[in-house]
């Protein structure tokens, strides 16, 4: 069957360095019903932000590679939390899509935008588990010019804007002509990284390479039924405990709050469920810059000055915080705050051992979704004055 894995990671519309002074936008997105609702916000100017639009074929043939970005979604995570880019704040925003699965809407040419662009990883990782594959039609143009136009992409172009798109069939069908849908791309400083899975010859034959040439992006191709494979360290028992401690470090709050700290924890048995490795893979995420989660904990919250401590009320609280004074809740959170950083920066200690630990033992780099789409990442992020280090 036909498959496509797209990961899009946004970059401003005009070039300019990462040191460049942004003017601050507001962004109004234009959403359907049937698409998760996005906020209007403010571009930070001294935010530089990795955007990434993440496209996966549910045909039946792909199991596979599904099975590979779960597995690999935290690594990737944390590789992309390395990034640097002057003095600037690196933000990192992930969307999700579906395709090419019989159960979808024809008329939408058999798509589904599952999140518009989020920095809620728990609930980014809860869409990406939910999704069961069936048989389709997958349609490399369509399904690109879909996240092209639906999307909130940034329209400055000192940020990062990448589409990967991953499949085993010819990249020419469907409605919507590719060379069109990529040149569009072009035009507003998107790169697109084509990842065929299967023989390399055969993806170039079928015009995947060609995809990726419109817009300088990546062709690779992937075994994408290869199994991922997560080298344990003497580390991970330490960091998984650690995690716990982290874990009771979050507050909940408002509506939603009970809901998204269960969320969280199941989000931890997702990653666990592939492997303990994989579960510590998760753990660095949630000590690194891009794992927040101000719209449910009030220690995450309170670092937003736009946030007023006093509007919450009683009701939105755990029982065993509804009768402290203001002034109780706020020393409360500030402990936790304190708890929080101090274990973080231990997980961060502990991961850079971990790290070269993995480096030495490792074998032959593998030629799997997690590689191809860090390689152009890392690429493409230089020619923005992105760098990765540890």
């Amino acid at each position: 069957m036909k498959t496509f894995f797209l990961w899009s990671i946004v970059s401003l519309m005009t070039y300019t360095s990462c040191n460049a002074n942004t003017t601050t936008e507001s962004k109004l997105a234009f959403q359907n019903k049937n698409t998760h609702k996005i906020h209007t916000t403010k571009t930070d100017p001294n935010t530089r932000n990795i955007q990434v639009a993440l496209l996966l074929d549910t045909s039946n043939s792909m199991d596979g590679l599904i099975d590979q970005a779960k597995a690999q979604l935290w690594e990737i995570v944390n590789e992309l939390s390395y990034a640097r880019c002057g003095h600037n704040t690196i933000k990192l925003e992930i969307a999700l899509y579906e395709y090419g699965n019989d159960g979808l809407p024809s008329r939408e040419g058999f798509i589904r935008q599952v999140l518009p662009f989020s920095d809620d990883l728990d609930e980014i990782s809860k869409e990406l588990f939910a999704l069961t594959t069936n048989g389709g039609n997958e349609y490399c143009g369509k399904v690109i010019n879909t996240s092209i136009n639906q999307l909130d992409w940034k329209k400055n172009n000192d940020h990062l804007k990448l589409i990967f798109i991953a499949g085993n069939e010819p990249f020419t069908q469907g409605p919507t002509n590719y060379k069109d849908a990529a040149t569009d791309a072009l035009e507003k400083d998107i790169t697109i990284n084509t990842i065929f899975c299967g023989n390399y010859r055969q993806g170039i034959d079928t015009m995947w390479k060609h995809g990726a040439d419109i817009t300088y992006g990546e062709y690779s191709a992937i075994d994408h039924n290869q199994q991922t494979v997560h080298i344990a360290t003497p580390y991970d028992d330490i960091i998984l405990k650690l995690n716990n401690r982290l874990n009771d470090t979050y507050i909940y709050y408002g509506n939603r709050g009970a809901e998204k700290r269960t969320m969280q924890r199941q989000q931890d048995k997702n990653a666990e469920s592939y492997s303990a490795a994989n579960a510590v893979s998760r753990t660095i995420s949630k000590s690194s810059s891009f794992y927040k989660n101000k719209s449910w904990d009030l220690v995450d919250a309170l670092e937003d000055q736009s946030f007023e401590l006093d509007e919450i009320v009683d009701e939105e609280l755990p029982a065993e915080l509804k009768n402290k004074s203001k002034k109780e809740l706020q020393q409360h959170i500030t402990q936790k705050s304190k708890d929080r950083k101090e274990i973080q920066q231990k997980i961060q200690d502990l991961n850079k051992k971990r790290t070269a630990y993995i480096k030495e033992n490792r074998k032959k780099e593998d030629t799997n979704l997690e590689a191809a789409l860090l390689n152009a990442i890392k690429k493409q992020g230089q020619k923005k004055s992105f760098s990765w280090e540890q």
